[in-house]
């Protein structure tokens, strides 16, 4: 068993979970449900455990590693999920000029998207089409990854699209590497009628106030400017991979943003991007509750997408041209395992045993509790109760 992380100490804390979810239940979605009962199970047995031996004959020293719940939304897990996706774009990537893109929509069209979530889907591709178009008109095709945000510092609902992109990429017949130029001018009007024409094609299967009973609204919206951010361009990928690595694999509170919990009141800490200074956020718990789980994207939901000669069905054909263009080996990423994480990130290697210091073989592995299996001991699991073997 591991110690227990902030996030689930919290959720356990005054039976904050449960009594969240006795109250609320027949409005939380079942993914919320899902991944918040894989949480509290993270790091026990009932998940099931590998055991290691001492190679050496003369100790009996055992060791037991209990496994991860691999949810996008655990702290713990994801921390090793942000390291090997990091880890695979600064190896695959090729190395040339990128510039880091942030497509935004308004308040209120962002209130309706959470609302419909399944609209959500499109924004990523709907954001890369803007820029293969501008790319098209120059005959060439870059490469893009995006990744969606729902949510602000604050935990708001706040749906924007990070988008970073090569500055040049291959011309029509392959031949050669063509360099490519974004103006914000061109972007925001392409972006903004993207939105509104997914709206308007999906307007008779949205879920809306009745306020928002007629079209008015959304030519209200296409009448005014929209916020499309252009980073300076970088000379490679590092800095908007590292960047977007720390959100999108785990959830969007880092543990050393928590502040406070007392049962009643959470106090986290964030940096306000209007005054460029960081900031205290108080709210009850029960509101705190519904700011971080409405951020779980449902099952299957894919929150980084790849585009251009980076798309998955091309990327094995375009990808070796770039790197012949571009001077530049061909490169695999090499995965990341947890012995070298945590070897990394506290200088022990978790393979030594600590009485002889003698290498540590992997003897037997446990299989642990399904998710349906889990869902039965919901109840065990939130108020820290035996579970049954």
């Amino acid at each position: 068993m591991r110690i227990p992380s902030k996030l689930k100490h919290l959720l356990h804390t005054k039976q904050l979970w449960w009594r969240y979810y006795l109250k609320h239940k027949d409005q939380i979605r079942p993914v919320v449900v899902d991944n918040i009962i894989k949480i509290l199970s993270c790091g026990l047995r009932t998940l099931g455990y590998a055991t290691f031996a001492c190679h050496n004959p003369h100790c009996n020293h055992t060791k037991i590693v209990c496994f991860s719940c691999k949810s996008r939304f655990c702290n713990t897990c994801g921390y090793k999920a942000t390291q090997q996706w990091i880890a695979q774009q600064n190896s695959v990537l090729p190395q040339t000029e990128w510039q880091h893109i942030t497509f935004t929509l308004p308040r209120e069209l962002c209130l309706i998207l959470q609302d419909n979530r399944h609209l959500l889907g499109d924004l990523s591709r709907l954001a890369a089409q803007v820029i293969l178009k501008v790319a098209k008109k120059k005959g060439v095709t870059p490469g893009i990854f995006t990744a969606l945000h729902t949510f602000g510092r604050d935990l708001k609902w706040n749906v924007h699209v990070h988008l970073s992109t090569t500055r040049g990429g291959l011309c029509a017949d392959q031949s050669t590497w063509q360099s490519l130029y974004f103006a914000k001018h061109s972007l925001m009007p392409m972006w903004r009628y993207e939105i509104i024409n997914l709206l308007r094609n999906a307007y008779e299967t949205l879920t809306l106030p009745p306020t928002l009973s007629t079209y008015s609204w959304l030519d209200q919206h296409y009448q005014k400017p929209w916020i499309v951010h252009l980073a300076k361009a970088s000379k490679n990928h590092q800095k908007n991979v590292n960047y977007l690595g720390r959100y999108i694999k785990r959830p969007p509170l880092a543990l050393s943003r928590l502040a406070h919990y007392d049962g009643h009141c959470v106090i986290f800490n964030y940096l306000d991007h209007n005054t460029k200074t960081h900031r205290r956020f108080e709210c009850t718990a029960e509101d705190f509750m519904t700011r971080l789980t409405q951020h779980i994207p449902e099952k299957g939901f894919r929150l980084i997408r790849y585009y251009g000669f980076l798309a998955n069905r091309v990327r094995g054909k375009l990808l070796p041209k770039v790197y012949r263009l571009l001077d530049q080996p061909e490169k695999n990423a090499q995965p990341l395992h947890w012995p070298e994480l945590l070897k990394a990130s506290f200088g022990v290697d978790p393979l030594v045993c600590i009485l002889c210091q003698s290498r540590l073989v992997l003897v037997k592995r446990t299989v642990g509790k399904t998710i349906n299996a889990l869902r039965r001991y919901h109840y065990h699991l939130a108020l820290m109760k035996p579970i049954p073997a």
